[in-house]
C-alpha cells in the first residue's frame, strides 16, 4: 500500500474508523497518523504483558484488572494486525512479543506438569465458597459423598448453616461462622487438631502411612477497593510457607487471586504447587457460577494447593445450587512416611 495523494480518498486498507482523519490530508500527516493510531492501540496489551512477565505488584485497580490477563492474551493478537494492516513494522514486532509474553504465560495451564512420585495413602480435598450463606449445604455435602472427600474447607460460613453440616459424613469440624464474609471451616473424616487461625482455621490431621497433614482454609478479601488491596496483600504473604519437610501442608479456599497475580505465584514459590495447574486444568474457571454466571468475566480464583511432596491425580470442578463460586476438588496422593 503506498502514500495517499493529497486531496484523494484513504486508501481500503486503512480502518473505516479513521479515515476520516486522513481525507485530504498530506502524505506525511497520513504517516503520522497511521503511527499513532497503531501504538495507542497496542499500548493497553503492551502494559499488560509487562506488567504480567516482571510481577508488578500493582495498585488498585490494576490489582484487580490483572486477574483478567486471559482474556488479554486472547486478544493480543488484535495489535499485531492492525500494525500490519497499518505497514507500522515495529508497532506490530513489539505487538507479537508482547502476544507471546501472554501466550507464554498461559498455555502451560492448559498441559500436565511434572509431578513428584508420591507413594503414600489417598487424600481428596475439596473447597466451596457458600456465597455468604446462600449455598445448598445438602448439595454441598452430596458432592462431597460423590466424590469420596475426606477434607472440606468452606469459606462464607454464616451460623445459620451449622446445623446443616453437623453429620456424620464429617465427623470432625472446625466451624468458625461470620455474620458477614468472613467466615470459614473445616471438616474433615480424620480427627482435627487446631492449630490457630482467627476466622481462617488451620488443623493438623493424620492418614496412615502418610506424615501429619496440616491444611489451612483460606480466604482473603477480594482486592477491589483501595482499601481492600493491601488486606489482600498482606494476607496472601501471611499465609505459611511449605519447607518439603515435617508436616504436609495443604492450603485450600478462596484466594480471590489467579495465577496471574505475582502475590499468588510468590506464594508458590514458598513450597506449593496449584492443584488445578498441575493437571492441566488451570483455565477452568470458578467463579462466577449460578445466578451470577452472566454478570462477569469468568476467572479461576478457587485454589487448591499443596505441598511439591504431594502427587495431584485429578482435579474436578462441580457447580453447586446457589452459589457464586464452583467447588474444586482435587484427588492427591500423599508421600510415604
Amino acid at each position: 500500500m503506498g502514500l495517499t495523494p493529497l486531496g484523494s480518498e484513504p486508501g481500503p486498507n486503512v480502518p473505516i474508523w479513521c479515515r476520516f482523519a486522513l481525507k485530504g490530508s498530506d502524505p506525511f500527516r497520513l504517516e503520522r497518523v497511521r503511527t499513532v493510531v497503531a501504538v495507542l492501540f497496542a499500548l493497553p496489551w503492551i502494559g499488560w504483558a509487562l506488567l504480567r512477565t516482571l510481577g508488578v505488584e500493582a495498585p488498585f485497580p490494576l490489582v484487580a484488572a490483572i486477574a483478567f490477563t486471559p482474556y488479554a492474551a486472547l486478544t493480543s493478537p488484535a495489535p499485531v494486525v492492525l500494525a500490519l494492516i497499518l505497514r507500522r513494522k515495529a508497532v506490530a514486532i513489539v505487538s507479537g512479543v508482547a502476544a507471546v509474553a501472554l501466550a507464554f504465560a498461559m498455555v502451560p495451564r492448559a498441559v500436565a506438569g511434572p509431578q513428584p512420585e508420591a507413594g503414600g495413602p489417598r487424600l481428596v480435598v475439596m473447597t466451596s465458597n457458600l456465597w455468604l450463606g446462600r449455598a445448598d449445604v445438602p448439595a454441598v455435602l452430596r458432592v462431597a459423598r460423590e466424590h469420596d472427600v475426606d477434607v472440606l474447607s468452606v469459606q462464607e460460613l454464616r451460623p445459620k448453616m451449622l446445623p446443616k453440616f453437623e453429620t456424620d459424613q464429617f465427623p470432625h469440624r472446625i466451624l468458625l461462622p461470620d455474620a458477614g464474609a468472613a467466615g470459614a471451616g473445616l471438616l474433615s473424616k480424620y480427627p482435627l487438631a487446631s492449630s490457630g487461625g482467627e476466622l481462617q482455621p488451620e488443623a493438623v490431621f493424620t492418614v496412615e502411612g502418610a506424615p501429619p497433614v496440616r491444611i489451612k482454609a483460606v480466604h482473603p478479601r477480594p482486592p477491589v477497593t483501595f482499601e481492600a488491596a493491601p488486606d489482600w496483600r498482606r494476607a496472601l504473604e501471611a499465609l505459611p510457607s511449605s519447607d518439603g519437610v515435617g508436616d504436609v501442608r495443604i492450603l485450600a479456599g478462596d484466594f480471590n487471586a489467579t495465577l496471574d497475580h505475582p502475590e499468588l505465584r510468590a506464594l508458590l514459590d514458598r513450597g506449593y504447587t496449584d492443584a488445578a495447574d498441575a493437571t492441566g486444568e488451570g483455565w477452568t474457571h470458578t467463579w462466577p457460577a449460578g445466578t451470577k454466571s452472566d454478570r462477569a468475566l469468568p476467572l479461576t480464583i478457587d485454589h487448591v494447593l499443596v505441598d511439591e511432596r504431594v502427587r495431584v491425580e485429578k482435579v474436578t470442578v462441580v457447580d453447586i445450587p446457589r452459589s457464586d463460586h464452583r467447588a474444586v476438588i482435587a484427588e492427591l496422593r500423599l508421600p510415604d512416611r
